[in-house]
């Protein structure tokens, strides 16, 4: 009794803290006055059957592509050499005034993780139910997902989506956070799912900020979307983009880098609001997991 209450805290304790980090993140923007609620989702025995049915198909693509990541992060090859060593592969004049015997300089060790942080936006709208467009979400984000955690890459999976009612006007679902990995977030991915309307540049702005508190060198935010931003309140046209492009601009500016997977009707929105060179234009979509995770593995 005493280890469930505890376990309660724990998660009423991360949902506090996953609400206030997002408000203060939005609280200088344009989304400042939005009412916003972030979810942690729990999960069910049928997510869990699910995800072993579509792992199941999935992980022998994934697994080929990681057999042919992992050697080359095994073997990076790094030019900085660290001085004052007993032994090393350089020789290093200079030191002999010390009498220390540190004369040599070796090579550093590669890191012991990539220095690659992924985070991915599911835009979890109404119309994701049309065409396959959710499975195929799901599928990709899976893909991701195991594939950054066989290569011990940072990963933050975010689904959001817009006016589930007047005192909920933007919902947020974190299903996988860096800060705190949970090995039972495979199986809240499976809850990823066709919602209501999509406040697109408040959740980039939200995850962008959480890739920009990460040391790694490169922080890579990859949105999947079928349609352009529309919201109550006229979040949508021309005010939507531009809130879209500044934020894209910001963080940019910031070395978060972006990615647009277009997987609907409104690919000519998405790739003039992202640009050409941030859009992926995701046309068949049983290739989109392998494809994703092969763009993903570029990075490294």
């Amino acid at each position: 009794m005493m280890l469930k209450i505890s376990k309660e805290k724990e998660k009423k304790e991360i949902r506090r803290k996953l609400n206030q980090d997002a408000r203060e993140i939005v609280s200088n923007s344009i989304h400042k006055g939005v009412k916003l609620i972030v979810h942690r989702p729990d999960y069910t025995p049928e997510n869990q059957q699910e995800y072993f049915k579509l792992s199941k198909e999935l992980m022998p693509v994934v697994s080929e592509i990681v057999r042919k990541t992992l050697p080359l992060l095994e073997h990076e090859i790094t030019s900085e050499f660290s001085g004052s060593h007993y032994y090393g592969s350089k020789f290093q004049a200079g030191s002999l005034a010390y009498r220390d015997l540190k004369y040599f300089a070796k090579k550093r060790p590669p890191t012991e993780a990539p220095s690659l942080a992924v985070g991915l936006r599911i835009d979890e709208s109404a119309s994701m139910s049309a065409f396959g467009r959710l499975e195929a979400a799901k599928r990709a984000v899976l893909a991701v997902y195991e594939f950054c955690q066989a290569c011990r890459i940072p990963i933050l999976i975010y689904g959001d989506t817009a006016d589930a009612s007047k005192l909920e006007q933007m919902s947020v679902f974190a299903y996988a956070g860096i800060d705190r990995v949970d090995s039972a977030d495979r199986f809240r991915l499976m809850g990823i799912s066709a919602r209501s309307n999509n406040r697109d540049g408040m959740a980039l702005r939200i995850i962008a900020e959480k890739l920009n508190t990460l040391t790694q060198n490169t922080r890579l935010l990859i949105s999947i979307s079928d349609g352009q931003p529309k919201a109550m309140d006229k979040y949508t046209g021309e005010y939507a983009v531009m809130d879209m492009q500044q934020t894209i601009a910001e963080y940019e500016r910031k070395e978060v880098k972006f990615l647009a997977a277009a997987i609907g009707q409104d690919k000519d929105v998405i790739c003039r609001i992202y640009g050409k060179e941030r859009f992926l234009d995701i046309t068949d979509l049983k290739e989109f997991p392998a494809r994703l995770v092969r763009i993903i593995a570029r990075y490294l």
